[in-house]
């Protein structure tokens, strides 16, 4: 006997239309990015439209808002995927609603409204804490290295930087006196477009004598910070060059110049940025995004509070952090703050560490609270409560590199990516 099949014919017409939002179902994430979207507000984007007349015609900015904060929240981070998906992935159509913007379209609104999206990060976190999800009880700050969008290969260190102007500038005097002095022997040496030639290695030149520009300003900004005067000559030990004189090793990078060359996980070293969160124990909530081209935390602590302050107007009870955010200066700063605080002031699994009491007080009485029974079940918390987001941003979304350059547009996406992060998490938190 043949198989009894339930009713399958591709070319049949619908009698009725459907409603789009049919299509998902119920409880899904792109119905709760959707529905959080169109309680924000949008005016900021609105009012870059506004001054362009009725006769222009862009994308409404919800649904452009809704589809990148999808896209970033669903690990699809190009506006070339974004844009495939509209046409292929169900949930990308159910929140454009018929509409295709084109990739270039997607890239510039992203760019062009990058202030705009971050503050939308706040309005997030203030919907999360209206929602419960924000306590305010502890917070556990971390820190983790992101990739720039910047090639490897397109970075020089300080010394290979003088080597090559040199010899830049010994191959345009050659290429100047080969025009000046052209003769019939030349008419057999193969053809060379010598101004075009010239052309090029001036304009490396230049790109060159920028990036030892910047590398020497930066030298100079932290040997000042370190407490030299422009006056200190060299003369071993502490002060092993002249002042503002970089490293031979120090590098710049020529595709993104505010990158850092830092350390990664498993060895080795990338054109990188340090991405910064504080994380609420309640429902794992970000509720500060920030991020720095320093590879160091120290001293990344009290601007972490005060921006968890500046959002949602109170201070958390308790902030938890590991050693990389131990500094004497940060816990006096603190000391009052009304926040306890509780900082690795050693490696974890280490020995017990001794500081001294009159030049160290701070430091000495955060080891001290370390070793008993309430510090260390404290301190317990932290790896629950701050390295999963960062996991679930790198393995699960699969976000380890910046699509974007330059200090402020990656600070932008950063809090894009907190942002998805959280709607994924208060989508989840949400009654069945």
């Amino acid at each position: 006997m043949a198989a009894n099949y339930l009713p399958y014919d591709p070319q049949q017409m619908l009698l009725l239309p459907e409603a789009i939002q049919d299509w998902l179902p119920e409880g899904h994430l792109a119905h709760f990015v959707g529905d959080t979207v169109d309680t924000l507000d949008l005016s900021a984007f609105h009012a870059r439209y506004d001054k362009d007349g009725p006769r222009n015609q862009p994308f409404h900015p919800a649904m452009m808002v809704k589809v990148l904060v999808y896209g970033y929240a669903t690990g699809v981070f190009s506006s070339r995927k974004i844009a495939r998906k509209l046409h292929e992935d169900v949930a990308f159509r159910v929140l454009s609603a018929g509409n295709f913007p084109a990739h270039r379209t997607i890239r510039e609104f992203r760019a062009l409204h990058l202030k705009e999206l971050s503050d939308l990060f706040v309005q997030v976190v203030r919907l999360a804490r209206e929602m419960g999800l924000v306590k305010l009880g502890t917070i556990a700050v971390d820190g983790t290295k992101l990739k720039a969008n910047a090639s490897r290969h397109k970075a020089m260190s300080y010394g290979h930087m003088r080597k090559a102007e040199a010899e830049l500038k010994a191959q345009i005097d050659a290429l100047l006196k080969r025009a000046q002095h052209a003769d019939e022997a030349e008419k057999n040496e193969p053809e060379l477009d010598i101004p075009a030639e010239i052309a090029r290695r001036e304009q490396r030149l230049v790109a060159i004598a920028e990036a030892r520009r910047r590398l020497e300003q930066r030298q100079r900004e932290a040997e000042v910070e370190r407490g030299r005067s422009p006056d200190d000559k060299p003369r071993g030990g502490r002060y092993k060059r002249e002042f503002g004189v970089p490293q031979d090793k120090a590098q710049d990078n020529f595709t993104d110049p505010d990158s850092r060359i830092m350390k990664r996980a498993g060895g080795g070293f990338d054109a990188s940025y340090n991405a910064q969160t504080a994380v609420d124990d309640a429902a794992h909530i970000i509720v500060v995004a920030e991020l720095t081209n320093n590879a160091s935390d120290a001293g990344e602590l009290p601007t972490m509070l005060q921006v968890v302050r500046d959002t949602l107007g109170a201070l958390p009870e308790q902030a938890l952090a590991d050693t990389g955010y131990k500094a004497e200066a940060v816990f006096e700063l603190l000391a009052d703050s009304g926040c306890e605080l509780v900082v690795a002031v050693g490696r974890e699994g280490k020995r017990a560490l001794r500081f001294d009491a009159q030049r160290l007080p701070h430091t000495a009485a955060m080891a001290a609270k370390l070793q008993t029974d309430e510090g260390r079940a404290a301190y317990k918390r932290r790896k629950w409560i701050a390295e999963p987001p960062n996991g679930w941003i790198k393995s699960v979304l699969g976000f380890r590199q910046f699509s974007l350059r330059g200090l402020h547009r990656v600070r932008a996406e950063w809090k894009l990516v907190c942002l998805a992060l959280n709607l994924r998490r208060m989508a989840a938190r949400q009654p069945a």
